[in-house]
């Protein structure tokens, strides 16, 4: 066997692994709490951010005992990971004090004049409209900032379990399809609107539309389902110590913006995110600590997807070929939990001579998937990042996602393929 297919078929059975260890975090952290003697390596394997990384590398010394050192390093030179630098630098800049300050303005003000309880509407807003922002702000930045209100406004107060996993799956979901309005916000769109020719006219008629109702039905029904548990909540005010000087709060949205139109050339935007270092030093007051640490795990598992991701295209693009319209919809969808929709969306548009009707059903299903599992979107680890700490034993049930998470994804599959 060529030593290139033996990479191809271990890289597959590295991916395969590494999928499966995503959904046994819960039983590596529980680990770690009963054999406190080696809790450090089983915290460590517990870490859903840690498992693709982890795998990526097993992956890469296998390359270089199989073939040699070069071809390794070749093979990671040639793997884009642009996406893993940027949602890095966005997550860090959407979790600045000055950011999260005027999103929650924001979600306050339109918040009010929803005729609703206040931790009842809050809630409502919390997961439509700041999902829908990822449309414009991108979906890394939304999903940040998703879920540090949510952290802040909810699940740091005495919430059931349940309603834990239900809000968490409904912000994955609408985050997911929420960044279609526009061609440049929703990763899966990004890698094929440029070479299909959609633009923004066409994103809102196609998607945005049927996305945006498909947010809000997700959001309301949620805040229905728990409407008693909800209410009995406190609703605290948005802190005005934690108010900042509008010139401060206005270069961080220019930083922020800035990092958003150059998105495709890291070497801008991470020379963009080195000079907001530096203004944060200067202006340390206005700043609660950065979300390094977070920013950069989450970057660590979206890079080890990429070089895993690379190694799949061989049996993944085939099979994708070999699908009519509507099969590719629900078969988008499945294959989304257990690939990036990203990488899925970007091997479809390698198939040549894909129908009209086809690209959209695959695109309308990878971002339909997108809120299934940690690895279905980009943004996803960054709410397991922020939010897992206000679970059971800190760890979030692959499992318990999945089943939460169901219902909004067959609302948003119904508003895709029915209207």
């Amino acid at each position: 066997m060529p030593v290139s297919q033996l990479i191809q078929y271990v890289g597959a059975a590295l991916f395969a692994i590494a999928v499966l260890h995503t959904f046994s975090t819960k039983f590596f952290d529980h680990l770690s709490h009963t054999h406190p003697r080696h809790a450090g390596l089983f915290h460590l394997l517990g870490e859903v951010e840690v498992v693709f990384g982890f795998w990526a590398m097993v992956l890469i010394l296998f390359i270089a005992a199989s073939a040699d050192m070069s071809s390794a390093i070749g093979y990671l030179e040639h793997q884009n990971l642009t996406e893993p630098l940027f949602v890095f630098v966005i997550l860090v800049m959407a979790g600045t004090r000055p950011i999260l300050y005027l999103a929650k303005r924001l979600v306050d003000v339109i918040a009010s004049f929803v005729p609703l309880s206040a931790p009842v509407g809050y809630y409502i807003v919390c997961l439509s409209v700041v999902p829908l922002l990822g449309s414009f702000i991108t979906e890394p930045a939304a999903m940040t900032l998703g879920a540090l209100i949510l952290r802040d406004r909810y699940y740091q107060q005495q919430i059931s379990q349940r309603l834990k996993y239900v809000t968490l799956a409904i912000l994955l979901v609408n985050v997911s399809i929420g960044g279609v309005l526009t061609p440049y916000a929703a990763p899966p769109v990004l890698m094929v609107a440029a070479k299909w020719g959609w633009d923004l006219s066409f994103m809102l008629s196609m998607f945005g539309w049927k996305a945006a109702l498909a947010v809000g039905i997700n959001a309301l029904g949620a805040a229905w389902l728990f409407r008693k548990e909800l209410a009995a909540l406190s609703m605290p005010k948005t802190d005005d110590t934690a108010a900042v000087p509008l010139i401060v709060a206005a270069v961080h949205v220019l930083f922020l913006a800035g990092v958003v139109v150059f998105s495709h050339h890291p070497v801008v935007f991470f020379g963009l995110f080195l000079f907001f270092l530096g203004f944060t030093e200067a202006y340390h007051k206005y700043q609660d600590p950065l979300m390094l640490r977070e920013g950069l795990l989450v970057a660590f598992f979206l890079a080890g997807l990429v070089i895993l991701g690379g190694q799949q295209q061989w049996w993944l693009q085939p099979l994708l070929a070999g699908m009519d319209a509507t099969v590719l919809f629900f078969g988008a969808t499945a294959l989304t939990a257990i690939t990036d929709n990203a990488a899925l969306t970007y091997l479809g548009s390698l198939v040549e001579g894909l129908s009209d009707t086809a690209k959209y059903a695959l695109v309308a299903g990878a971002v339909s998937g997108g809120g299934l599992t940690v690895i279905a979107n980009a943004p996803n680890p960054a709410g397991f990042a922020i939010l897992k700490g206000s679970f059971h034993e800190e760890s979030i049930s692959p499992l318990g996602l999945l089943a939460a998470a169901l219902p909004p994804t067959i609302v948003a599959m119904l508003c895709f393929l029915l209207l």
